[in-house]
């Protein structure tokens, strides 16, 4: 008796009928018969393709949208390997990539004693800050204004000044009385051996910067070396206009300058003077004649020298003409007009 399975079809094959070995069966292209169990094809939709498509089309149609995507992802995976490897531009700053650099609006002043440019010095032994006592080395970078007012001296232009000392500062170092300080600088305007003295100036006190022409600042040498430069290694004052400031050096006034000896008073007097000059719009002069005084627009501070002088002033654009080296020296003088 012959057994069905599978809806009632024989198992036992049929005479004269040749079944395949089992193996082949799973064999690509062999009908299974329909006893015969379902197999997987190792090649999904092999028999299915196009044989009369391209090789393209073929892979469309297996892979879809996959076939666009990975020519454009090696595409950009080549331009980012590029960018890597070559460095990327990078813009300098304009110090960088030009050999003038503009200064800051309240840089250097052009009428001072500190070159703008620093420079390699042979021993200059009068520049040197003479010894003595302690001074203020840094202030709080504001000022605080001495009251008080005086009437006009002198005839001719009219400038009007006020007078500050910076916060911060040791009270010792203008002798601990804030009036008595802008007395002293009254009396060194007001003396007519001063600008006021040259017939063409006249000077009085307010008590506000707003309405000065120029503010005579007591100034620390840290605030002062942000207001001249630092160019040069000697302390000393100047004239800046960006802020109308005569900035007087507390170092200087403290301790003076080696050409004027121990004689603190007159060179206080000539650096008044001098800066106050700048303000008024004098430039740097050399000694005239050997021997006589020195103009009071020459750079005392750093010596009457004339070969010193042209030496600290050899970069400086705006003073490399104004003293010779010409061996001539003078003697200090604090004042703009000749005693009479």
């Amino acid at each position: 008796m012959n057994r069905t399975s599978q809806g009632g079809r024989d198992t036992t094959p049929s005479e004269g009928v040749r079944s395949s070995p089992p193996e082949d069966r799973y064999r690509r292209g062999t009908r299974r018969t329909a006893a015969e169990p379902l197999a997987a094809c190792w090649q999904p939709g092999a028999d299915r393709r196009d044989k009369s498509s391209s090789g393209i089309k073929r892979l469309a149609k297996s892979y879809g949208w996959r076939v666009y995507a990975i020519p454009v992802l090696l595409v950009l995976t080549a331009l980012v390997v590029i960018d890597t490897a070559v460095p990327s531009r990078v813009d300098r700053p304009a110090a960088e990539t030009s050999a003038q650099v503009v200064p800051p609006p309240s840089g250097p002043p052009a009428a001072t004693e500190t070159p703008p440019v620093k420079v390699d010095l042979v021993d200059i032994p009068t520049a040197v800050l003479p010894e003595g006592p302690r001074f203020s080395e840094q202030g709080a970078g504001t000022w605080g204004t001495v009251l008080g007012t005086t009437g006009q001296i002198g005839q001719g232009r009219l400038y009007r000044y006020a007078i500050t000392i910076e916060d911060g500062i040791d009270p010792a170092d203008y002798g601990g009385d804030r009036d008595a300080f802008a007395r002293t600088v009254d009396s060194f305007l007001a003396d007519p051996r001063s600008w006021v003295g040259t017939g063409t100036v006249a000077m009085q006190r307010v008590d506000n910067e707003i309405d000065a022409d120029f503010v005579v600042s007591l100034t620390t040498t840290g605030t002062t070396h942000g207001l001249c430069g630092t160019q040069i290694q000697y302390e000393s004052s100047c004239w800046n206009p960006a802020t109308k400031r005569v900035v007087m050096n507390v170092a200087r006034w403290v301790r003076g300058a080696k050409a004027f000896s121990n004689d603190l008073s007159t060179y206080r007097q000539y650096a008044i003077n001098h800066e106050v000059g700048h303000a008024l719009g004098n430039n740097h002069e050399g000694c005239k004649e050997n021997g006589q005084p020195a103009p009071v627009m020459m750079q005392q501070t750093f010596g009457v020298a004339n070969d010193y002088v042209h030496q600290l002033n050899q970069v400086d654009a705006s003073n490399s003409g104004a003293v010779p080296a010409d061996g001539k020296v003078c003697t200090p003088n604090a004042f703009p007009v000749a005693p009479k």
